[in-house]
């Protein structure tokens, strides 16, 4: 009875007939010990078999900020962030390019926009002009009849008479061509010019309708240079050639504000045995024109420098009221073979003025310090090909550039 009331009771004391299979103390302490070791086992066990139940199929990973701070502080997670430099408005400005954003007058802009609203936008004037072809004679005719609304001069030289005018001319060309160009007379103060004036072109009828015409309207000017007003430019292959027809168009911006100072055809030939360097001064054309009322009256100053020591100086005959002169005029100087490489020849065209000094129209420069590439290309040509004259058109140069990139230039006058 004792016995099975202990073993309903969960007693763990044994009668002397039952033989323990372990040898066990009776000891107070030691069953209490044993009792709490089975229970946290127990306990350990059931909370490993409850995350066994719960784990994933895969581990998931749990990263936080890292975070700094001091005791007692508002913690803040610091993330990693994208360094910036801060622009400050110079910065801006210092990179803004304007000429990516500027209206030039050959941007689509301006195709969409009518007469009305380009006049408006530019307040340029506007131009009357004609264009007939002659299929007979095969050339193209263009008339250039007056301009108005033009605006008055915006550059203010105390030198100048009248600034309330201008004194405007019209320059006529077909592009791609720029060198074959025309020029109307200069109208005196006034910004309403009347021309009438027609120049012809020698074209084939194809070839034309490939051109455009661009008249470019310029203010003369002969204390400074002269300043180009506006321009208007017309596809040929968009307009009835034969037929012809009348136009006023409104002037639009030209990138190009200086104008061209002219062309000079010159023929060089050297002969080593005589030690002789023959030159040619054959023509000009489209000179920048010095007198308002009169053209100009050019001539063309020759020039040998060796090394950097004037030698020798000669001068064309100069020509009455045309910026289109022929000279054909020949001249020699006596260069030495041995001194050929350290010569140079200074071109310089000039208007003839009897009252005061003459005007420079343009300069170039030829041989050891040419003014250019193409008088570089000049020059040697005639060292590779003696006795055989070489010519070439050489486009004027203002006198601050070849100054700049030729010692010659600064040694004359």
């Amino acid at each position: 009875m004792a016995s099975r009331s202990s073993d309903k009771d969960g007693d763990s004391v044994h009668t002397g007939s039952e033989v323990p299979l372990t040898p066990r103390t009776n000891s107070p302490d030691r069953r209490c010990s044993s009792s709490d070791t089975s229970k946290s086992t127990y306990s350990l066990t059931r909370r490993i078999s409850s995350l066994e139940s719960r784990r994933p199929s895969s581990p998931l990973i749990d990263i936080k900020p890292v975070e700094f701070g001091v005791l007692n502080a508002k913690k803040e997670p610091i993330q990693p962030s994208v360094l910036r430099r801060t622009y400050t408005p110079d910065d801006y400005f210092r990179k803004f390019e304007p000429q990516l954003y500027s209206l030039d007058s050959n941007s689509d802009d301006v195709d969409f926009l009518t007469d009305e609203e380009i006049l408006s936008k530019y307040q340029l004037g506007m131009l009357h002009f004609s264009t007939q072809y002659d299929l007979l004679h095969n050339h193209l005719t263009v008339r250039v009849i007056e301009a108005r609304d033009l605006p008055p001069p915006i550059s203010h030289d105390g030198s100048r008479q009248d600034m309330a005018h201008s004194n405007p001319y019209v320059k006529i060309c077909l592009l791609p061509d720029q060198k074959n160009s025309k020029q109307t007379g200069v109208k005196r103060k006034t910004q309403k010019p009347v021309f009438e004036e027609r120049y012809t072109f020698e074209i084939p009828f194809l070839e034309a309708q490939r051109r455009t015409l661009l008249l470019t309207v310029v203010d003369f000017d002969k204390f400074s240079r002269h300043c180009v007003i506006g321009k208007v430019s017309v596809p040929l292959c968009e307009v009835d050639l034969v037929k012809g027809g009348h136009w006023w168009k409104a002037l639009v911006p030209s990138s190009q504000n200086e104008v061209e100072l002219g062309e000079l055809l010159l023929s060089l030939n050297y002969l080593p045995s005589a030690g002789r360097l023959n030159v040619d001064v054959i023509r000009a054309k489209q000179l920048l024109q010095t007198d308002v009322s009169q053209g100009s009256d050019p001539f063309v100053k020759i020039q040998l420098v060796h090394g950097l020591k004037l030698v020798k100086t000669k001068k064309t005959s100069f020509l009455r009221g045309t910026i289109d002169p022929f000279y054909n005029e020949s001249f020699s100087f006596k260069v030495p073979q041995e001194e050929l490489e350290n010569a140079s020849l200074v071109f310089t065209v000039f208007g003839h003025n009897m009252k005061s000094s003459n005007d420079f129209i343009g300069r170039i420069v030829i041989g050891q310090y040419s003014s250019g590439p193409s008088e570089s290309n000049h020059w040697r040509r005639m060292l590779n090909t003696h006795r055989t004259a070489v010519e070439q058109w050489h486009s004027l140069r203002s006198r601050a550039e070849c100054d700049r990139v030729s010692p010659a230039s600064l040694e004359v006058t």
